[in-house]
């Protein structure tokens, strides 16, 4: 049964998608109809599959030397995971029904959604390292199609390519990973690898070598320090493709990563600290260049930097659990986020915040859904984020130096900052231009009211979460907690409080600096900074044209010829084979 469910989920999307790339334009209505029903049948049976959560490891079929198996793991991690990405993506489906009403090319977009939401179930699901890659380059390619989209539009692909060519490093270094696993193990199967790790089979050498390139290739995918400029420009996507790839699914891969091989690595000198360092440098950085964007959807994709960041420091500190459970979480509440934000785009036809203000009179259940979001990113109480975070900041009181702690409590007052700001000056204050605002569609409230109901009660899953990942991962070591014992944890640890007064004194220090907030708090030197993206920007365009370039140098190369094209094909084809075949 357990294999049935992963195989349908992982094909019933890619079969939907083909379905809808053979649509015709004029068939709008039906391709709408379609998306919805193959979304909605395979978000109902993730939900199905978490109650196979266990142990059992499933072997479908031999690939042949050098690629091992198709086979896949039921366990808590890649189960979860699943189930938020079919259901976020098959809400970002129904909201598209009003989103994309009328656009052109809808096959396309469905298409590569419904396309995406497969690849994504079968990285998180699968056992096979080299499985993961190719399922890990399945979803860059899905990204960058649906980032440019509008294809017409240079900023969308320029994106779309900058987001390709960054991740591609992420690529890179899974790809070292996989071929080293199978060079020590004879095997690409992750639970033999790990539990040679943990048995003292494998050099340290190697290890050091897989384990920090598997931080460069989370880094890079979840748009991590050095790699975080992608994801900003990644919002020149249509907007419920951000809610769903660019928040809530494909840039948790990389800490997905991390989670899946983290016992692999604890032995390794300074792997732990290294991705402990990578999320706080991360978070800080991202979160001045939120207090400083105007673009709403821009704010929102640097929030989603900085709390990816939380979910890195929060493996680093060795709490597997507390960064998936955060991953929860903010899958939800920044979906939620993202929809409100392009309900808001759509209705009044624009993305910048200085020309927005007032708008709750006249969108009042979006600006309520926004709030509710909006509460559970700044971490107030008793909102999902609340909870979540909390547990973060617990490992990291736990897990390492008091140092660290403040910088996290520092990044919590920051974090309060640009939520409060967004809010306001989207909602509140003063309107500043006379925009017209159009009704929202009936299918985005749905999704809207979903979502906040989900922010608003998710965390009450913890104890079977806990209970899930316990007995089903048994080489992380995770001791279960009941939702009453977490609760009890969380009320009476007195930096609970303490961490609840940062966010007070973020919304404090922002309430006595309207109405330029940014600018009375701190130096211009940082907003100089953080609008430039703290000089990495300028470094990643670089790294981009180089590959711009050897991309046109390389056309110089193309014949043109067919029968030429097909060798050059099959011989690459060939030695790649050959590569395996020896490494197996």
């Amino acid at each position: 049964m357990t294999a049935i469910l992963i195989v349908l989920i992982i094909l019933f999307p890619w079969l939907g998608a083909v379905l809808i790339w053979l649509m015709k334009n004029a068939q709008e209505k039906l391709t709408h109809t379609l998306a919805m029903g193959f979304s909605v049948l395979s978000a109902v049976l993730s939900l199905v599959l978490l109650t196979r959560i266990g142990q059992e490891q499933i072997t479908v079929l031999s690939l042949g030397p050098g690629l091992g198996e198709l086979s896949f793991s039921a366990d808590g991690l890649g189960i979860v995971l699943t189930s938020i990405a079919n259901s976020i993506g098959c809400l970002a489906v129904i909201f598209s029904k009003d989103y994309m009403n009328g656009e052109k090319d809808l096959q396309r977009y469905y298409s590569m959604i419904l396309f995406f939401i497969g690849a994504m179930s079968g990285l998180v699901l699968t056992s096979n390292a080299m499985l993961i890659f190719f399922f890990w380059e399945i979803t860059a390619l899905c990204s960058y199609q649906l980032i440019s989209f509008y294809n017409d539009d240079p900023k969308a692909v320029r994106g779309g390519l900058k987001a390709l060519f960054i991740t591609q490093f992420g690529g890179i270094g899974l790809l070292l990973g996989s071929l080293l696993i199978l060079s020590q193990t004879g095997s690409l199967n992750i639970q033999q690898f790990i539990a040679a790790a943990q048995a003292g089979k494998i050099s340290s050498s190697v290890l050091a070598v897989a384990g920090f390139g598997l931080i460069a290739a989370a880094a890079a995918k979840s748009s991590q320090f050095p790699f975080f400029t992608w994801l900003p420009d990644a919002m020149e996507a249509p907007t419920p493709v951000s809610a769903l790839i660019h928040a809530a699914t494909m840039v948790n891969a990389g800490v997905y990563l991390l989670c899946r091989f983290a016992p692999a690595f604890q032995s390794v000198p300074g792997w732990n600290t290294t991705v402990l360092w990578v999320g706080i440098i991360t978070i800080l950085l991202s979160s001045f260049m939120a207090i400083y964007a105007n673009d709403l959807k821009r704010v929102l994709a640097y929030s989603t930097v900085s709390q990816l960041g939380f979910l890195f420091a929060a493996v680093g500190a060795g709490s597997v659990t507390a960064s998936q459970f955060h991953l929860l979480s903010h899958a939800i509440f920044k979906a939620l986020l993202f929809l409100c934000a392009g309900a808001v785009i759509h209705s009044v036809g624009t993305r910048d915040m200085r020309l927005m203000g007032n708008l709750y009179k006249k969108m009042k259940p979006v600006g309520f859904c926004f709030i509710i979001g909006a509460c559970s990113l700044a971490g107030i109480p008793i909102l999902n984020g609340f909870w979540s975070k909390e547990l973060i900041l617990e490992s990291i009181h736990s897990g390492t130096s008091l140092p660290v702690y403040i910088l996290m409590l520092f990044a919590v007052i920051l974090t309060a900052i640009y939520t409060l700001r967004c809010v306001w000056m989207v909602f509140f204050g003063k309107e500043k231009s006379k925009l017209h605002v159009h009704e929202t569609g009936r299918y985005m409230k749905y999704t809207l009211y979903i979502l906040a109901a989900g922010t608003v009660l998710s965390w009450l899953s913890f104890g079977g979460f806990s209970s899930a990942f316990s007995k089903s991962l048994p080489l992380h070591e995770i001791e279960a907690e009941s939702l009453g014992e977490f609760l009890t944890t969380i009320v009476k640890d007195p930096l609970t409080y303490l961490a609840i007064l940062m966010v007070i004194v973020g919304f404090v220090l922002w309430f006595f600096h309207k109405p330029a907030p940014s600018k009375a708090i701190l130096p211009k030197v940082l907003e100089t900074s953080a609008v430039n993206s703290f000089g990495f920007e300028i470094i990643n365009q670089k790294i981009v044209d180089k590959i711009q370039n050897l991309s046109e140098f390389s056309r110089g190369l193309q014949s043109g010829i067919l029968n030429w094209n097909i060798f050059g094909v099959l011989t690459g084809l060939v030695l790649i084979l050959i590569i395996l075949g020896i490494g197996g």
